[in-house]
């Protein structure tokens, strides 16, 4: 009996299936060396982003807090001003500093310090402005300017009354130009009917405006 092997026909497809490169694990430790580099280069990137992402807002936080603290600085400024009912309240030295100045026309500021908003449902205050804008590069936005001057940083203030109502609470009890003080020509008597007055203030650092901020404040005088 014979007998017969039977050979498969050696073809190119044949050859590389059998001895395909995919069967050989040569150099599978450095694919694998660079999966975990590049796994690692993603993570230290996103650890960098985090850290970097949150010193960015930190600063920004610190700057606004800043501008914040000036504007709220601004406000007991600001009051003294009602106090003396327009008139500039600070000497030549109190000023200097602070660069205080009412914006023209000055007689708007005296108007709105002294008369309500509105009367019988009738605006009252002429040309005078009253709304919530303030353009620091336009002055008749604003009823006055000033800075608040620190160690490093100037901020500039820009402030204005944006409503004035009369008010019905802590009344005068009877205690004006007697029994206090000594009366004269300079002396500011306090309203019998306190006005209120809402008041917008915007501050600004005066190197870079980005850094700014802005109150509304309510004011009894």
């Amino acid at each position: 009996m014979k007998l017969f092997k039977i050979q498969k026909p050696k073809t190119y497809a044949f050859e590389f299936f059998t001895h395909s490169i995919l069967s050989n694990n040569k150099g599978i430790a450095l694919v694998m060396v660079l999966i975990i580099s590049l796994i690692s280069l993603v993570i230290m990137s996103g650890l960098i982003y985090m850290v970097t992402t949150g010193t960015q807002v930190s600063g920004v936080e610190k700057r606004y807090r800043t501008a914040l603290e000036a504007g709220k600085s601004s406000i007991d400024i600001a009051y003294q001003v009602f106090s003396s009912r327009g008139v500039n309240p600070f000497t030549a030295v109190e000023g200097a500093p602070i660069s205080f100045s009412i914006t023209s026309p000055g007689t708007c500021l005296t108007n709105k310090l002294n008369n309500a908003t509105y009367l019988n449902g009738a605006y009252n205050w002429g040309g005078c402005d009253s709304s919530l804008t303030i353009t620091p590069a336009t002055t008749s936005t604003y009823d006055m300017t000033f800075k608040i001057v620190g160690t490093s940083l100037d901020y500039s203030v820009y402030a204005k009354i944006v409503d004035t109502v009369a008010g019905n609470s802590g009344g005068d009890e009877g205690l004006v130009k007697t029994g206090v003080v000594i009366s004269n020509s300079g002396e500011v008597p306090v309203m019998h009917i306190p006005y209120l007055y809402t008041v917008e203030i915007a501050s600004e650092n005066t190197k870079d405006p980005t850094e700014r901020t802005r109150l509304s404040a309510l004011c009894q005088y």
